[in-house]
């Protein structure tokens, strides 16, 4: 792992997540004595940067970039750069340029145990994180140096209006004052219409969905049936397409549709439970409809929209996902688990790898015992209290990251190291 000088810290920071969040981090990070510019790629990016002189618009072709990334590095004396995600394209060549030049890569991600959690870490997240080299047994021996018991999550938390308010925002700005941007290209495969107007429907039907979701939980709850569950996500998200062996998320729901219908007892049931922001690009109802009626087990299979998860959870006979972060929760409830992409907490202690129709018949269960110690050490390393969206969530983050940012030691190094800074009064947040 590579370390940035300690002196003077010049933090150039990429794309971030949707709304202020960037700008306050680099805000508190000029009080801490460093400097601090920005990357935009478009109006969005520009729109939540609210320190002109520190930004950079970069106005060229994607082709153009590597080149420009390095006239920054260079001209501007950057020891870290500050992103969040690393699979976008722009992203991934800064991380190895970062790399070459032996500079700090600070990656910010949704939290490995969402809700109440972000993830900060070093040169990587996801399916780049240290987490997929280390064992168990590594991590217990790093948990020998504190004594520190795990964070509690906190009473009420909860920013996804917020989130989708965000992304409705930074899209219409993208949208209708772009002007100066003509060469931007969106990562995705939607143009900035169609996600302004996803997110903007999204927006505006959540109370809908809400209710809908209620009424299939309470349906499938009280149908008396044990039934498995099947953790969908968005299938234009990184952790999708960079780290499964899935084209498409009508691929796994087959997949898993087959298995069920061949391995798991005839009166059980499976339910598949939407992603809390899917919006409909991917056909995912449809698939599931489909291959049940062709496998002859529509009245056994169900679909449940996105929202909470616990309600489904707690009755659950076991669940299987590609990589979903939600299957930490799976796991936290001792759930049997069975998943098919690369994941951070996809250690054999406590995921099945048993065939898909083995596992519905009879699903292993987890190591309870070493997912403690797991969680553990994700909450006294990479997990941060808060959140991206709403104020109150950004306020908790910024009170840690700052200085775990400016730390020699990545989270990780921090914990074996006995450096990490003290995390007890981030059990109080309500």
């Amino acid at each position: 792992m590579t370390k940035a000088t300690a002196s003077p810290r010049v933090f150039l920071f990429l794309q971030g997540p949707h709304g202020p969040f960037f700008h306050r981090l680099g805000a508190m990070l000029r009080k801490a004595g460093a400097e601090v510019w920005r990357v935009g790629f478009n109006a969005g990016d520009r729109a939540f940067w609210f320190d002109a002189p520190s930004y950079i618009p970069f106005t060229g072709t994607p082709d153009s970039w590597p080149e420009t990334l390095e006239a920054l590095l260079t001209g501007k004396g950057v020891t870290d750069i500050v992103l969040y995600g690393d699979t976008r394209r722009i992203h991934a060549e800064a991380v190895t340029a970062a790399k070459a030049r032996g500079l700090a890569v600070h990656v910010f991600e949704e939290g490995y145990m969402r809700p109440y959690w972000v993830t900060y870490e070093r040169d990587g997240a996801n399916g780049h994180s240290r987490l997929m080299r280390m064992g168990i047994d590594e991590m217990r021996a790093a948990l020998e140096q504190s004594d520190m018991e795990a964070p509690l999550p906190p009473g009420h938390w909860g920013d996804m209006r917020q989130h989708v308010f965000y992304g409705a925002l930074y899209h219409w700005f993208v949208m209708f004052r772009n002007g100066g941007y003509r060469s931007f290209r969106p990562h995705r495969q939607q143009t900035v219409a169609q996600e302004f107007q996803l997110y903007a429907k999204r927006l505006l039907l959540m109370p809908l969905h809400r209710a809908e979701r209620l009424a299939v939980t309470r349906r499938i709850r009280r149908g008396g049936f044990p039934y498995h569950l099947v953790l969908l996500q968005l299938e234009h998200d990184s952790s999708f397409r960079e780290h499964s062996p899935f084209a498409s998320m009508t691929e796994f729901v087959e997949m898993v549709i087959e298995g069920f219908a061949k391995g798991a007892p005839t009166h059980h049931h499976l339910v598949f439970k939407a992603h809390p922001l899917e919006d409909g690009r991917a056909p995912v109802r449809r698939a599931i409809r489909e291959a049940a009626r062709r496998l002859g087990i529509s009245e056994r299979v169900h679909f449940a929209p996105g929202g909470k998860l616990a309600a489904l959870l707690n009755d659950a006979r076991s669940a299987v996902t590609v990589n979903s972060t939600a299957g930490q929760q799976v796991l936290w409830r001792g759930i049997p688990l069975r998943v098919f992409g690369a994941a951070v907490y996809g250690k054999p202690e406590f995921v099945s790898d048993q065939p898909l129709q083995a596992f519905f018949a009879q699903p292993s269960r987890p190591d309870n015992r070493a997912y403690r110690d797991y969680r553990r050490y994700l909450l006294e390393t990479s997990q941060i209290s808060g959140g991206f969206y709403s104020s109150r969530g950004r306020r908790q983050l910024l009170r840690l990251v700052v200085d775990m940012m400016l730390a020699a030691d990545d989270p990780y190094d921090a914990l074996r190291h006995g450096t990490a800074a003290p995390r007890q009064q981030l059990r109080l947040v309500q």
